[in-house]
């Protein structure tokens, strides 16, 4: 069975097999299934703080990470305090996305208060502290 398909004795015409083309189309749709990135996450795990007044932002942001050690992470990568703000320059300029600060529990307040100035300077309107609702 070649592209086409042999024509039948009472003279139809010859068909194209779609079935190639199928698998083609199947293969497109889960590469990209599985090479699209859904949400970022800053690679570390943080004990964020408890809030009442917690609220949900939005999908696209900057998620950077303070560890209780002190360390300043953005995608599972150690950046330093240097490293803010070039990095959240270089993020605004393809989009206009807040910044959140996903901070230990344990972590040093003053590092905190650096991390905003840092994401400020370089350009951000939105900074954010991450936190979660208090269950009950």
């Amino acid at each position: 069975m070649g592209r086409f398909r042999e024509t039948s004795e009472e003279g139809g015409d010859p068909g194209i097999d779609m079935s190639p083309l199928m698998d083609c189309v199947f293969i497109l749709l889960i590469f990209f299934i599985v090479t699209t990135t859904f949400v970022e996450e800053p690679g570390m795990d943080i004990d964020k703080p408890f809030a009442v007044s917690a609220n949900r932002l939005e999908k696209t942001s900057i998620l950077i990470a303070l560890t209780d050690q002190g360390e300043i992470v953005y995608g599972g990568r150690k950046i330093g305090i240097s490293g803010v703000r070039p990095l959240v320059k270089r993020m605004l300029q393809k989009e206009d996305v807040p910044v959140i600060i996903q901070a230990d529990t344990a972590s040093a307040g003053g590092l905190l208060v650096r991390i905003v100035d840092e994401a400020k300077l370089a350009g951000a309107t939105k900074v954010s502290v991450s936190t979660r609702q208090p269950k009950g």
